[in-house]
Order: C-alpha cells, then structure tokens, then sequence
C-alpha cells in the first residue's frame, strides 16, 4: 500500500531523565529520512505523551529512556495507550538497557527496543516497514 503522507513520529522523554542529546540526534536523522518529527522534551508524563499522540495523529510514539526507569513508565505508557485504543501506533523505545530488559520490554508491549548507538538507518527502516495497518 502506497503512503500519501509522511510517517509522523512523536519523539518524547519521560521521567526525570534530563538528557536529550541522543534523541535530539535521532529526530534530526528521522528528518532527514523523510518523516515528520515532533520532539516533546523532557520530563514527560505517560498522559502528556498519549495525549499529544493524538493530538497529533502519530504513527510512531519513539521513548528514550537512558534513566534506567524502563521498566517503570513502559508499562504505563503502553496502559495509556491502549486506554486510548492506539493499537494502531507503532511504540518504540532507544537508550541504555542491560540486554536482558530488551525482551521483558518487548513482552509489556514496546515493538521494538534500540539500543544506544543504534544506526540511524535501522531505525528508519524498522519504522517504514512496521508502521501499523490502521495507519497506511
């Protein structure tokens, strides 16, 4: 199926986790990828995140967490987001994870988990290839 408009992708911090420069760095790559990319800052809340996914009609909900509170706000988030049925938002998650969190993040409902120092590339495939259905 043929897009007839650009992968919009909300790029958010939740917590207290005060730094930004690496999703900084991934909205500006994503940018150049093609998509439409709205960063919301930091010390975000689960609701603020959701609510501005629907203000503005994401595709891609994309948390950095370098914090070490992943497993804290995943599961909150993707309880908001089913609260607000967006089964049809692609959830993705980039930062600093011991590997054994990787598949306990992926069981609470992130779709897929980046580790730091990811290639941009990757990232933009995996989101151009998984956006989901409800969507295109």
């Amino acid at each position: 199926m043929v897009r007839n408009k650009k992968i919009k992708v909300l790029l958010s911090k939740v917590g207290l986790d005060g730094h930004d420069r690496g999703v900084k760095v991934i909205a500006s790559l994503l940018k150049e990828a093609g998509m439409e990319v709205i960063y919301l800052g930091m010390y975000q809340t689960e609701q603020n995140i959701v609510k501005a996914a629907i203000d503005e009609d994401v595709d891609v909900i994309g948390v950095s967490y370098l914090s070490g509170e992943h497993l804290v706000f995943t599961p909150k988030i993707v309880e908001e987001m089913k609260k607000n049925d967006l089964d049809d938002v692609l959830l993705i998650a980039g930062g600093t994870f011991p590997p054994e969190d990787i598949p306990v993040m992926e069981k609470m409902g992130i779709d897929k988990v980046f580790r730091a120092g990811s290639l941009t590339e990757p990232i933009a495939d995996y989101i151009k290839n998984n956006i989901k259905k409800g969507k295109e």
